[in-house]
């Protein structure tokens, strides 16, 4: 890593195969930023979700240094009190902005458990499928990915929370289903990335447990991305509201990339950036000889 900004991303429509290895090869952890076009998320429900403020967000994300823009149309807050949409509920907060997005030139990521929903969004040139529940929710997801040749985010997830279970097995069993279920679809492998899932079906304790063990998903040889942004361990540890957790999720996510992690997904992309180059800047420095 070094301390400069990270070179511009090819449009998603042109970024082609070599999309993802772009993102990797660079000094710096690629950072992808959330935009929610929900009424509901847990952090900023209904804030974008008008087509005009969705777009005035996604350019001021860009301004930022953002490297890939994650849409969704259907909250999974990690919590309970998310309302489970139909895909033409999700069709139709995207219809009105997905294109709008595209056309900015920044890779978009779409952000659906649903294949109907991504098959749509890599139409309108979507370049990058996020499935919240690794590929094993939607038997169609996997074949989709195949065929599109596409890279794929497989998250961990839990119907529910057991505090009594070793997270980290529990995630390497999931993990190694869904690798399964790609490898049988035809997916290639370098087109996959592994996300833990902070938040989503953990204790506060189990997602400390997963940033802090993150090095033992080694074990896959693929890029970890890592979404720890305002998330509620946070308040665990801090009590505080959603949008008064940036130092936390700053903290945690510097220690997400000295563990390994390639992507950070964040809601607050200037001031990742910036924590990002700052500790690049000071770890690049010869340490002191005795």
């Amino acid at each position: 890593m070094n301390g400069s900004p990270s070179p511009s991303v090819p449009p998603a429509g042109s970024a082609g195969p070599d999309l993802l290895r772009t993102l990797l090869e660079r000094p710096l952890p690629a950072v992808m930023g959330v935009l929610n076009v929900t009424p509901d998320s847990f952090s900023d429900g209904g804030a974008f979700i008008a087509p005009d403020q969705a777009l005035v967000h996604a350019r001021a994300m860009i301004a930022d240094g953002v490297d890939i823009i994650d849409i969704g149309a259907e909250s999974t807050r990690p919590y309970k009190g998310a309302r489970p949409v139909t895909a033409d509920d999700e069709l139709a907060r995207l219809k009105p902005v997905l294109a709008g997005v595209v056309a900015l030139g920044v890779p978009v990521s779409i952000d659906s458990m649903k294949a109907e929903v991504v098959a749509f969004a890599l139409d309108q040139g979507v370049a990058i499928a996020n499935d919240v529940w690794g590929l094993q929710r939607d038997a169609a997801m996997a074949p989709l990915v195949a065929a599109r040749g596409v890279p794929v985010i497989v998250m961990h997830n839990r119907d529910g929370v057991d505090p009594a279970i070793d997270i980290i097995a529990d995630m390497k069993a999931f993990f190694q289903r869904s690798l399964e279920i790609a490898a049988k679809a035809g997916i290639a492998r370098d087109k996959i990335v592994l996300d833990p899932g902070i938040g989503f079906g953990k204790t506060a304790e189990q997602s400390m447990t997963a940033l802090a063990r993150l090095r033992e998903l080694d074990m896959f040889g693929l890029p970890i991305l890592v979404g720890a942004s305002r998330k509620r361990f946070i308040a665990s540890v801090s009590p505080s509201e959603p949008k008064e957790r940036l130092a936390g999720s700053l903290a945690a996510h510097l220690i997400a990339v000295q563990h390994g992690a390639k992507i950070i997904r964040t809601h607050d992309v200037a001031e990742t950036l910036q924590a990002l180059r700052v500790a690049n800047a000071i770890e690049s420095k010869p340490e002191s000889k005795p």
